[in-house]
């Protein structure tokens, strides 16, 4: 799995990176919170792993803004930190961090809670897929809803987006349907 951690303390870095990567994880790493956001713009990562205390922007306020950017894929954020105590940890999970380990950390501990990250993200991947999938009539092409509704595939999108539909004849449809009966209607005697 694809991990990002942020600190601006190399040894501590350093010591995370060799870490997870024995774990089997690739790593990318930052030094502060505004390289992060930077990195994280430009290469969303399933798990992002925070030190609290960085130069130009803090831990937490990176935690936020993944938490604001609303993606459709999820990303799991584990806040590390020398910050200690209820106040610390409830303030972590408030900006939005899935879990909170203080340093320095236990490397089974930091284990179990990547594995929780993969379960939780892997139970996010497969409820996207499910909600992706439509029944659909193989007959009429009506779709059923989540009150088992059956409805035309024109009703069921414009009740959940903003479409709008026009309709018009394909160039497959006029050859195959269309250009037939006209032709039918022009064979018959007058």
């Amino acid at each position: 799995m694809r991990v990002l951690i942020a600190d601006d303390d190399a040894v501590s870095r350093l010591h995370l990176q060799r870490v997870l990567t024995k774990l089997g994880h690739e790593v990318v790493e930052t030094s502060d919170g505004q390289e992060t956001w930077e990195r994280f713009q430009a290469e969303p990562t399933p798990v992002v792993i925070l030190d609290w205390i960085m130069p130009r922007v803090d831990g937490l306020e990176v935690c936020r803004m993944i938490r604001a950017e609303h993606r459709p894929r999820y990303t799991y954020v584990i806040m590390l930190t020398v910050l200690g105590g209820r106040g610390s940890y409830l303030e972590g999970m408030e900006a939005g961090a899935d879990d909170f380990m203080t340093k320095p950390f236990d490397v089974d501990q930091l284990m179990a809670r990547l594995r929780v990250a993969e379960r939780i993200l892997g139970l996010q991947a497969e409820l996207r897929q499910l909600e992706g999938l439509l029944p659909i009539c193989s007959y009429c092409r009506r779709i059923r809803d989540a009150r088992s509704s059956w409805m035309t595939l024109e009703r069921y999108v414009a009740s959940r987006t903003e479409t709008e539909f026009t309709h018009g004849i394909c160039e497959d449809c006029y050859a195959t349907q269309v250009k037939p009966q006209l032709a039918a209607i022009h064979a018959r005697p007058a």
